[in-house]
């Protein structure tokens, strides 16, 4: 982001301000999105870090560093998010589904549903750090820049993040292996 155009929105100038979030918004709706795997979740945090941005920019103190600071904010309302949605009960959408079933693509879904049960299961800066990693393609080194921590703490959140979510993927593969053990045939009658 132009620091000319940071400097003059920290002076209260509005179009520059709507200049920088229109530039802004898919790349933060992206990191959210993937963080909280939930798209009108990720519109609501999006619109939040753009008024706590408008409201904490007077105070930012190097312009040069915008993007990282505004990637810091996203995170911090993704955290803000996910601990309200803890507070709050599930809701769960009940769909009527009739039709020819397709076993590869249920398959894949159930994978794809292993892979976000064990997403969700990691905490905010654990996701932060995958999704800068493996989505946006940032280095260590930058994305300690962008989540003003040190290097090191961003190599171990990666780590920790990568072995949380083989162990949950193992969890999964053993509770699905037992369940199916344990079934047993119906047996069959008149004979």
């Amino acid at each position: 982001m132009s620091s000319d155009l940071v400097e003059r929105a920290q002076l209260g100038d509005r179009e520059a301000f709507d200049a920088i979030a229109s530039a802004a918004y898919h790349g933060l709706y992206s990191v959210s999105r993937r963080i909280l795997r939930d798209g009108y979740a990720a519109e609501d945090v999006v619109q939040e870090t753009l008024i706590r941005a408008w409201r904490d920019l007077p105070g930012l103190r190097e312009p040069a560093r915008f993007d990282a600071w505004l990637h810091r904010v996203l995170i911090r309302a993704c955290g803000d998010h996910v601990r309200a949605q803890r507070r709050r009960p599930p809701q769960v959408l009940v769909l009527d589904i009739d039709g020819p079933v397709d076993t590869d693509a249920i398959a894949r879904l159930a994978d794809r549903d292993q892979l976000e049960r064990a997403f969700l299961e990691l905490s905010v800066d654990h996701r932060a750090v995958l999704v800068l990693t493996y989505y946006v393609g940032l280095r260590a080194p930058e994305i300690a820049a962008t989540l003003d921590i040190p290097p090191g703490t961003v190599s171990s959140r990666l780590h920790y993040a990568v072995q949380a979510m083989r162990a949950a993927l193992t969890r999964s593969e053993l509770v699905e292996g037992a369940s199916a053990r344990t079934r047993s045939p119906h047996p069959e009658h008149g004979r």
